[in-house]
């Protein structure tokens, strides 16, 4: 791992840090603004996809955006045309939002959505999906006019924002458990945690890579995330694991 690599990964954590210590929205929002700001977003938002009988505003947990923009896409229901969100519910992969392509014909209000967002000064983003084995559905929308992306920062922003949607959720509805992951489970999703590959970890503690990827599906399946990272992340917000 490069130094460089090591500085994001040491902002990312810091992050964590941080966010353990806060217990209001407004304080999240806080800490997510200067935070991202390090990689050019200047706004977020975090919300639910609603389904057709509901409105976003319903489900927006916190938001960092332009109130103008914010009215108008409400008033209006972007949501429901919205080449990002349309992308958002078929991926559980980030993405930016370049590569939320959008078809005129099939579409026609997508350019428009898009145009409208740019004029705000959110020329660029990165989308976050978040999909729960429940069926939930929700997205850490980030944006601002030139972003730091690169397969340095991605995976740092990645882990930072499923972190911060975790914690969120946790200010927002506090639900306690117990810790359901075995103590391999928490080893091999702990060396996860780190950056080690499956490989890597198998290695590690002697075992195979195929046992690894097998113990990071079941901890994903308990925890309800929808990959490792956000497995990591739900598992460090109600201290399943330490560092």
């Amino acid at each position: 791992m490069s130094g460089r690599s090591l500085d994001y990964t040491a902002k990312a954590f810091g992050f964590i840090e941080e966010l353990d210590r806060l217990a209001s929205p407004q304080a999240i929002i806080d800490a997510m603004e200067r935070s991202f700001a390090q990689f050019g977003f200047e706004n977020f938002i975090m919300t639910g996809l609603p389904h057709p009988e509901q409105r976003i505003e319903s489900l927006v947990l916190l938001k960092k955006w332009p109130l103008g923009w914010y009215e108008r896409y409400t008033r209006n229901s972007f949501d429901r045309h919205d080449p990002v969100i349309r992308l958002c519910r078929q991926t559980v992969q980030p993405f930016e939002w370049s590569e939320a392509r959008n078809d005129p014909e099939t579409n026609p209000r997508g350019q428009e959505i898009m145009q409208g967002a740019a004029d705000f000064g959110m020329r660029q983003g990165y989308c976050l999906p978040i999909h729960g084995l429940n069926g939930f559905e929700a997205c850490l929308s980030m944006s601002g006019p030139d972003l730091d992306l690169t397969p340095q920062t991605k995976p740092a922003i990645h882990l930072m924002a499923m972190y911060a949607f975790e914690r969120a959720r946790l200010v927002l509805a506090p639900s306690p458990r117990p810790n359901p992951l075995t103590p391999r489970e928490q080893e091999t999703l702990r060396w996860a945690a780190l950056g080690k590959s499956a490989a890597d970890t198998g290695e590690i503690l002697g075992v195979t890579e195929r046992t690894i990827t097998a113990h990071i599906g079941s901890v994903c399946a308990k925890l309800s995330a929808a990959n490792k990272t956000h497995a990591v992340a739900k598992a460090l917000q109600h201290r399943l694991i330490e560092i």
